[in-house]
């Protein structure tokens, strides 16, 4: 055999301790027999005395644990030692068959994946043989996207987009180590840190007065139910153009969430739930003045339809609202945030969970944003009781120092 032949035959590697925000790791990088280069996270580092718990490794172990590796790698049989022949290409449109067809997520979803994926993702990665795909690679790219490298034509990314990117690249090589046996998935969490994400909290929507001036400016008396259906339920865009005349109970007072309707179907709401929310009287007295219009308004018939009948226009809907926004002389809101008009005023008055559970939020994590919305006045109280301080005395300091304060400022200062 020639010494070039020999070269490409060996394997080689070593460890290295990564700090992580989870804590250090041990990582292995080796090279496999055709040349592809691999980093491997092995374990959490054991990095006090005595004998490391179940999973957690110390220098020596992970050594160890290498020299397995390279072994396996050596004999062929290491997962994804053999190439497949399949390119990023391939597992891309693998995967978004995958969750469109078999996981049956919501079109939006889907095609908000298709998007990152023809946006920029084949463009970077699309001829590469995905055994070639390396976390280095993608942490390249993760770097780029920071770094406001962004093609030709396309906008700066956020945080919160990039880390959406990550998502589908790691679903993609999750996928992939499925289908064609792939040995790692480079796009983990564990081999490629995300970058920061921060959620203040703060939304942008409107108030009452601000809803019921968008209904005047409606366009027709079933854009001002669906601006006010929207704002007072907290529907998302898709259940309100599900929702059947079935599905609303004046007498019990609850709008039922059955349906949503995305990517021209019906099917499941997000979070595979169905739930009840109940309707303040202004919704029960819009949703009642349009129970009177001369069509559509069998139960099985769209609450919020076109002239035939059938489900609203997306795009249509989103146009005629803006042009709703203009007229009114509201600031440009996006639609979706007339949701959040329901969050940050139910969680004033109503139990997190009990949001959480009108909304439809699949985690607690996703209500706890609307929380500090929420007044803290009993709070308060409990803390000056846990401090020793009656509220009597609370009360009468706090007022004698309001008053001291508006004398100070009622007293014109010296020039």
């Amino acid at each position: 055999m020639s010494a070039r032949g020999r070269v490409a035959n060996e394997v080689s590697g070593h460890v290295a301790l990564v700090r992580r925000k989870r804590g250090p790791q041990w990582y292995a990088r080796y090279r496999l027999p055709d040349g592809r280069q691999v980093k491997k996270r092995l374990g959490p580092a054991w990095t006090e005395g005595g004998r490391p718990p179940a999973g957690h490794y110390t220098e020596k172990t992970a050594k160890a644990e290498l020299r397995e590796i390279l072994a396996d790698a050596q004999r062929g049989v290491l997962a994804g030692s053999n190439r497949t022949g399949a390119t990023f290409k391939d597992a891309a449109a693998e995967y978004l068959r995958y969750v469109e067809q078999v996981r049956q997520i919501d079109g939006d979803t889907v095609a908000d994946y298709r998007g990152v994926v023809d946006g920029y993702l084949l463009d970077e990665l699309g001829d590469l043989p995905i055994e070639d795909i390396t976390a280095d690679l993608v942490d390249a790219y993760k770097e780029k996207l920071i770094r406001g490298e962004k093609p030709e034509g396309k906008r700066r990314l956020s945080n919160r987009t990039i880390v959406r990117h990550l998502t589908v690249l790691h679903g993609i090589f999750k996928r992939a180590k499925r289908v064609w046996g792939l040995a790692e998935n480079p796009a983990s969490a564990d081999l490629v840190e995300r970058p920061k994400v921060t959620y203040t909290g703060e939304f942008d929507t409107f108030d009452r007065d601000e809803i019921e001036l968008l209904a005047s400016a409606a366009a027709s008396p079933q854009d001002a139910a669906l601006y006010k259906v929207a704002a007072f339920t907290g529907l998302r865009q898709g259940e309100l153009l599900a929702l059947r005349w079935e599905h609303v109970d004046f007498v019990a007072g609850l709008l039922h969430v059955r349906r949503n309707f995305t990517g021209g179907r019906e099917k499941i709401p997000k979070g595979k739930r169905v739930r009840s929310v109940p309707m303040m009287p202004d919704v029960v007295d819009v949703l009642g003045k349009l129970k009177e219009r001369e069509h559509f308004t069998a139960d099985g018939d769209l609450v919020f339809c076109s002239d035939v009948g059938e489900h609203l226009d997306h795009f249509a809907l989103r146009k005629d609202y803006y042009a709703a926004l203009e007229s009114a002389g509201l600031r440009r809101v996006r639609f979706h945030d007339l949701r959040h008009a329901f969050g940050t005023a139910a969680i004033t008055e109503l139990d997190p969970y009990a949001v959480q559970s009108y909304m439809g939020h699949q985690h607690y994590s996703t209500t706890q944003r609307y929380l500090h919305h929420k007044p803290r006045r009993e709070d308060a109280a409990a803390l000056a009781k846990a401090f020793g301080v009656s509220n009597g005395v609370a009360k009468q300091g706090s007022s004698t120092a309001t008053e001291r304060n508006s004398e100070t400022e009622s007293v014109p200062r010296a020039a």
